[in-house]
């Protein structure tokens, strides 16, 4: 098929590739010539595992392309709407200013018959705009959310989960809706993908309803954690134990600095003004519970870091294990890590943070704080470690090695991903988060 996806950001150049790759005729649009310009070179304008060999395939075979100019779409069978929906820079509310750009300006170059596909997370009842967008059109419209996550987003578009399907079934043209998807999506149905077909308003709210109830979960462990500390109990060991309850499985119990990124928080937010403007009382008010723990944990490992060197940080060099919001990517939009390390700096402390692919964007944007791509030379001469950032090589750090470069052995494993027991023994004073051990009991003497 012939598909167009407008908007090439973190979802819509992860699918434009996959669907290339799939055999389609794929051309991707998007306003930003710079970012157009890496993608049509092979090259993804940030960091995603597996991305630039789909990107490098669709060039060679000729399947993949990138421009500028939406009038190239005129001859495409499929159309993708990928472009973001940020949280409004004045209320909790998405903004839907780029989504409502990308569908006027393809409504002028669709062809009749044609279908529009919305891909981005949206507030229930956008169908209705998105619609009024497209008026005059003879085209077809489905909505189609994406369920990827940064860091493993291809394999999420080579082998997802599920498929979801949002149509006007009363519609008459809803059948050809239907067949078209099937044919996008073919080689991943003759592998047994399940397809779920719903009402519009269903597949506008599964994206946003997936994320809370993952939200939730994270919160609720990290809420746990707390009182673990404040019981002498251990969290990791009490969420091994009930994820062996089938009921509520092991994975996203994790208690730690907790969650971050351009989706989730957003999302939740998003959901939660959804909630208020239906007047469904109780989401509201459990979102707003499960956002406030979520950042209530910076402000915590802030102040956990803060007593470790005796009250506060001034003056202390403190290295930060981290940028992004989460391993495996360079995206560091509302990173829990640079919240912790913005939070420190203004309580006095020298701050060095350090992260293996984040490190240029987090320059960019936090110019007060300092940067280094070495690890080894971010730690040197710190009286304070934080890991905040779980990344692999962060988690198999040698607490000996470690030990020759710093001032002072002292760890706040933010992310309870560290072997305690064995940096101990290596002389290593560390902090988790819900491990039963109250700071007081193992800050060092100043």
């Amino acid at each position: 098929m012939k598909i167009s996806v407008i908007g090439c950001g973190y979802l819509g150049a992860v699918h434009a590739a996959t669907l290339a790759s799939m055999g389609h005729e794929v051309v991707g649009v998007d306003t930003d010539a710079e970012k157009v310009g890496h993608l049509a070179r092979g090259f993804a304008p940030f960091f995603e595992p597996g991305l630039e060999e789909l990107l490098e395939d669709g060039r060679g075979t000729g399947r993949l392309a990138f421009t500028t100019e939406m009038d190239l779409v005129a001859g495409c069978d499929v159309h993708f709407l990928c472009v973001g929906t940020p949280q409004s820079k004045t209320s909790e509310v998405a903004d839907l200013t780029y989504l409502e750009a990308a569908t006027r300006s393809l409504a002028a170059h669709a062809r009749a018959g044609s279908v529009v596909v919305g891909k981005s997370t949206v507030p229930v009842g956008t169908v209705r705009h998105v619609r009024s967008w497209l008026a005059g059109t003879d085209v077809q419209l489905a909505w189609n959310p994406e369920f990827l996550r940064q860091g493993t987003a291809v394999k999420d578009s080579l082998v997802p989960d599920r498929l979801v399907y949002g149509v006007d079934e009363a519609d008459a043209a809803a059948p050809a809706v239907l067949r078209a998807l099937d044919e996008v999506y073919a080689p991943l149905l003759h592998a047994g993908v399940p397809r779920l077909v719903c009402s519009f308003a269903t597949a506008e709210l599964i994206k946003s309803a997936a994320n809370a109830y993952l939200a939730t979960k994270l919160s609720y462990i990290n809420a746990m954690a707390e009182l673990c500390d404040a019981a002498g109990a251990d969290v990791t060991q009490l969420a091994a134990a009930m994820g062996l309850d089938p009921r509520i499985g092991q994975r996203y119990l994790a208690a730690g600095l907790g969650f971050g990124g351009g989706c989730l928080p957003k999302d939740i937010r998003s959901f939660r003004a959804q909630a208020r403007e239906l007047d469904v009382a109780s989401v509201d008010t459990w979102m707003g519970l499960v956002d406030s723990i979520n950042v209530g944990q910076r402000a915590r490992v802030a102040e956990i870091a803060a007593e470790l060197c005796g009250g506060t940080v001034a003056g202390r060099r403190v290295a930060v294990l981290g940028a992004a919001f989460k391993p495996d990517t360079d995206d560091i939009r509302d990173s829990p890590a640079l919240d912790v390390a913005l939070r420190l700096a203004s309580a006095g402390a020298h701050v060095v943070v350090t992260d293996p692919k984040a490190i240029n964007n987090a320059w960019l944007r936090y110019p007060q704080l300092q940067f280094e791509a070495a690890l080894r030379n971010a730690c040197e001469g710190a009286d304070l470690v934080l890991l905040l950032t779980e990344w692999a090589e962060y988690r198999t750090l040698n607490p000996h090695e470690l030990a020759e470069i710093v001032a002072g052995r002292v760890m706040v494993d933010a992310r309870n991903v560290l072997d305690r027991d064995v940096w101990r023994e290596a002389g290593w004073t560390v902090h988790g988060l819900g491990t039963g051990t109250q700071v007081s009991e193992t800050a060092p003497a100043r």
